[in-house]
Parts: C-alpha cells; structure tokens; sequence
C-alpha cells in the first residue's frame, strides 16, 4: 500500500474552497488523467482515467463528508485506493487543502512509478491546479453541503 499526503494553500475562503471540490464533474479541469467523472448519487462516482496510456474505470463511494471539513472516499470497483481531503481555515480569505490518499500500484509499471514517487508528484501537481482554477475563478462553480456519515 503508498500513502500520499500533499498540502496547498489557496487564497479563496473554506467554503469557497470545500464547494468546488464537492464538484467531483469538474475534476478533469485540474486533475491530470481524469477523463470524466461521472456522481451517480450524493455517495457514488463513477471516474474514467487515462494515465501513462492505461485507461480505467472505477466506482468510489463517499464514506464521509461534512460542509467545509473533509471529503472521504474509497473505490468499491478497479484499483484499490481510498483518500480524504480536508479543509483548514487559515484566515477569511486562504485555506489549507490536504489530501491523503491510500492506493495499491497494480502492475509492474505503477510499482515503479510509486518508487520513484511518480504518485507523489502527481497529486500535488493536481493540487497546483486546483489552486489555480480555483483562484482564477474567485468562486465555485456549485456546491453541495450535505453531510456523509
């Protein structure tokens, strides 16, 4: 199993921040190799993926949310991983975004790719972007402020 644990400031607010990544649809704006990402219901997504010429398709679930603290996951289909992203109010205006994400390399070339920390460098590359959509923006494009127990 790698674990991955990447941190960005972003100069938005946490709500701000927290309600555009409840837009799991607009994922493929800032995260390399998202093809789409499809939310069936307020817990189920459904991703396509194109990374280092393997496509994929996997299931996740949403095991627990709460408005402008954390976003939970784990995949119930394809590879085996599972995450959280929380959110840290850092002032009115900047908010620490976290990620920690959990996954097993399947395969020969991810193995390698996980050694070398290929994972590492690609969800705080994700993370860049998503502080530059974000910021470029000023504001979410929605939000979803349920809760996920």
């Amino acid at each position: 199993m790698t674990t991955v644990i990447k941190t960005v400031d972003v100069q938005v607010p946490v709500r701000t921040a927290y309600d555009q990544w409840t837009q799991f649809e607009e994922f493929p704006h800032f995260m390399e190799g998202v093809e789409k990402v499809v939310q069936i219901d307020d817990r189920r997504t459904h991703w396509s993926t194109k990374i280092g010429g393997a496509e994929r398709a996997f299931d996740a679930e949403i095991t627990e949310q709460h408005p402008d603290e954390r976003v939970a996951w784990k995949s119930t289909s394809g590879p085996t991983h599972a995450g959280v992203v929380t959110f840290h109010r850092l002032s009115d205006a900047e908010t620490r975004v976290t990620v920690q994400m959990d996954w097993e390399p399947d395969g020969l070339v991810e193995k390698i790719g996980s050694a070398l920390d290929v994972d590492d460098r690609r969800v705080q590359g994700d993370l860049d972007r998503f502080k530059k959509f974000i910021e470029s923006r000023g504001t979410e494009t929605g939000a979803w402020r349920g809760d996920v127990n």
